[in-house]
């Protein structure tokens, strides 16, 4: 019998309930059928509990912190799957998106994570937020943000979680922290998430968003200059 592993799809979210259907129905047409999908919610105060729990697949937590990093922590500690995804709740996966990742990290098993391209799609009637480049509306963009992620759970116990100090850029910290330590990861060159574009997307916050990347690279920075110390060290 082939080995099917089970993976943990977590989905943060937070007064949801015009997008969140959509996302879960994007899980739930995955043509890779081990999965449970756990949805995290931010103290919602639509009806974004109510359309979550009429999903029998779904597993409901209500979220007693706050923020997006803290909302997937949540989900990683529940998870019960060898691999974890992220799906955003305003944005939807084609079908083939765990089958092809999943076989390709049970293939090649010193991989520990893998990405894959990702297209934003703009909300109807919305206007292009302010910031937001246009043209990047046109292409298939290889994307290290967790929607295209698909991750072996150890890693995460190993390298750590989110950092919950982070308001917007918590997931951009991690894979700079996966990639400082030199984590065996792939792309894969095919679109697997389209992301939608309105004006409530969290990381329309430029200021906040400009600060905390610049608080990363300097500590990706500081990182990889330990790391040749250390490295130095041991060849003399």
């Amino acid at each position: 019998m082939e080995y099917l592993p089970l993976v943990s799809v977590i989905i943060a979210v937070k007064n949801g309930e015009h997008r969140l259907a959509d996302a879960i129905e994007s899980v739930l047409s995955q043509t890779y059928e081990d999965y449970e999908i756990i949805v995290v919610d931010g103290k919602s105060t639509d009806n974004t509990e109510k359309f979550a729990k009429s999903y029998e697949r779904v597993r409901y937590i209500w979220q007693a912190g706050q923020g997006l990093a803290d909302a997937w922590n949540l989900g990683i500690e529940a998870a019960k799957g060898e691999f974890i995804a992220f799906l955003d709740h305003d944005d939807v996966w084609t079908p083939n998106k765990l089958s092809l990742q999943v076989d390709y990290l049970i293939n090649n098993p010193t991989i520990q994570y893998a990405i894959a391209k990702f297209r934003f799609i703009l909300e109807p009637e919305c206007p292009i937020p302010l910031g937001f480049k246009k043209d990047l509306l046109d292409k298939d963009i290889v994307g290290p943000i967790p929607g295209t992620l698909i991750v072996r759970k150890s890693l995460l116990n190993s390298i750590g979680k989110f950092n919950t100090d982070l308001v917007i850029a918590s997931d951009v910290d991690w894979f700079a922290r996966a990639k400082d330590e030199n984590i065996p990861m792939a792309v894969i060159p095919e679109v697997f998430l389209y992301k939608r574009v309105h004006t409530q997307n969290l990381s329309s916050n430029a200021e906040i968003n400009n600060q905390e990347l610049l608080q990363i690279l300097k500590q990706s920075v500081n990182r990889q200059r330990r790391a040749k110390i250390k490295k130095d060290a041991i060849q003399q």
